[in-house]
């Protein structure tokens, strides 16, 4: 395939910092990022913002269905060069952040995320295939280096917050491979990781989803204040009861919510199912 600088200049394509556009252009790092999605022919995939259409033509080569989405119409053309071949994958250009998830899973049946994400558009995109995904089975995403550290962090470290809780309640993640910013063009000012988050069914066992989520949302709304005090904001709560709460979880009451690990997160979160609505 011909350099994808060169198809891109072919075309008189012009970059949008707005977009935050930064293209992969190695092949064997491209394949290696389809390999790590761990994708066969019996599966589907949704990639985000496929950009040049590089890391697209390698996850063809292994996925049995490619849906592509793309927001920048001005990649049109480089597609149709880069994707020439590919007959299993079809660009769509649309925002992906707008469109109506079930319905995507009612159309597609179940699917697997693999994206490179402008890192403007990354927590937010994730958040949501977390909390909306019903049909998601996994995510691979390149991001930038410390968002990857945060999504993989463990309890007591400055890395964990909520994001990192967030992702337990869906399954575990892990960085699979660090990618330098001169992988890229142009070049990023950071350096990026690849993070595959594998969704397991029932992998944090809680009686209330919404109830764990507000939960995380409490115990890191201000990581200087205590458990205690963000409980009483966030549920209205006395400070008494807020204290009982805690001691019925096994949580010092001057307990920061960084120390909590999602297992103890998911037990205060069911306690809380019977003091909060």
């Amino acid at each position: 395939m011909e350099k994808i600088r060169d198809v891109l200049k072919k075309h008189g394509f012009t970059f949008k910092k707005s977009l935050g556009q930064n293209f992969l252009t190695d092949e064997n790092l491209l394949d290696s990022i389809a390999e790590a999605a761990g994708i066969g022919k019996s599966d589907t995939v949704v990639e985000i913002g496929c950009g040049a259409g590089t890391l697209t033509r390698a996850l063809s080569k292994l996925a049995g269905r490619v849906y592509a989405y793309e927001i920048d119409r001005d990649l049109r053309p480089v597609l149709a060069e880069t994707l020439a071949g590919c007959e299993n994958t079809e660009v769509i250009f649309r925002d992906f952040s707008k469109e109506n998830l079930g319905e995507l899973y009612r159309e597609i049946g179940e699917y697997t995320v693999v994206a490179n994400l402008p890192y403007y558009v990354t927590t937010p995109i994730v958040t949501r295939l977390l909390e909306e995904g019903a049909g998601v089975r996994g995510v691979c995403v390149m991001v930038q280096q410390e968002v990857a550290e945060r999504f993989a962090a463990k309890e007591d470290t400055p890395e964990y917050g909520a994001i990192t809780a967030a992702i337990a309640l869906r399954g575990t993640a892990k960085i699979v491979k660090k990618v330098g910013r001169n992988m890229f063009y142009p070049a990023p000012n950071v350096d990026s990781a690849v993070v595959k988050i594998d969704f397991t069914e029932n992998a944090l066992p809680v009686k209330d989803k919404d109830m764990y989520r507000k939960t995380v949302r409490c115990a890191f709304l201000n990581r200087r204040k205590t458990l205690e005090n963000n409980l009483m904001k966030s549920f209205s709560l006395s400070r008494e009861t807020a204290a009982e709460i805690l001691n019925r979880a096994g949580v010092e009451e001057k307990a920061r919510g960084e120390t909590l690990s999602p297992k103890r997160l998911a037990a205060l979160s069911d306690i809380l199912c019977e003091y909060a609505k």
